[in-house]
């Protein structure tokens, strides 16, 4: 990416295209396993369309970004600086990470929150090439009975639910589509 790159990108109408992707954050963070849209962003090389919308909508100077090596490069961290503000710290001090799933491992190397405060947790940002066939079935508030969704690694995203309130929050993204896994749902494999 040449340098006059990390200028272009963003989002195209700031205020409406902002508000569109926050509320597709927020429904699908609501709405664990659901699969929506999210538009607005142009993305950088190295990223989707969705993870740059989060990241142009979620990130600001006083949020820690934590970049992945897979995603990880001077072009990438211009981009972000230029259009967000938000500083590139390590994993351990992440607000935000993003990156593909084996590129973000291991889990434990970020923050869960404290007891008294639980919201001073990170969130994942796992970048994928598409969204696989259902391998969990999901349980807990904002699913009516049960939602099914393709989770990388069932079993330690059980162990993070284990230490809800604490724990950490997952977006996945690939392409212009987004879902999430909040830490509060209650996961069982399927098969």
């Amino acid at each position: 990416m040449p340098d006059t790159e990390i200028y272009t990108g963003g989002f195209a109408d700031p205020a409406v295209a902002s508000a569109h992707a926050f509320r597709a954050a927020m429904d699908v963070m609501a709405r664990p396993g659901e699969i929506r849209e999210i538009t607005g962003g142009s993305a950088p090389e190295g990223l989707s369309q969705a993870a740059a919308s989060l990241i142009l909508t979620l990130a600001d100077p006083e949020t820690g970004l934590f970049l992945a090596p897979d995603v990880d490069s001077a072009a990438l961290r211009g981009w972000i600086t230029f259009h967000t503000g938000a500083p590139i710290v390590p994993a351990t001090k992440a607000d935000f990470a993003v990156g593909g799933w084996d590129a973000l491992m291991p889990l434990e190397q970020y923050r869960i929150g404290t007891s008294e405060y639980p919201d001073r947790s990170a969130t994942l940002i796992v970048e994928s090439p598409a969204f696989e066939a259902p391998n969990a079935t999901l349980r807990g508030p904002g699913i009516k009975e049960h939602a099914r969704m393709y989770l990388p690694d069932v079993t330690l995203m059980q162990r993070n639910a284990m230490l809800y309130p604490l724990g950490v929050d997952v977006f996945f993204t690939s392409g212009s589509e987004i879902a999430a896994l909040p830490r509060s749902t209650r996961i069982q494999p399927e098969g």
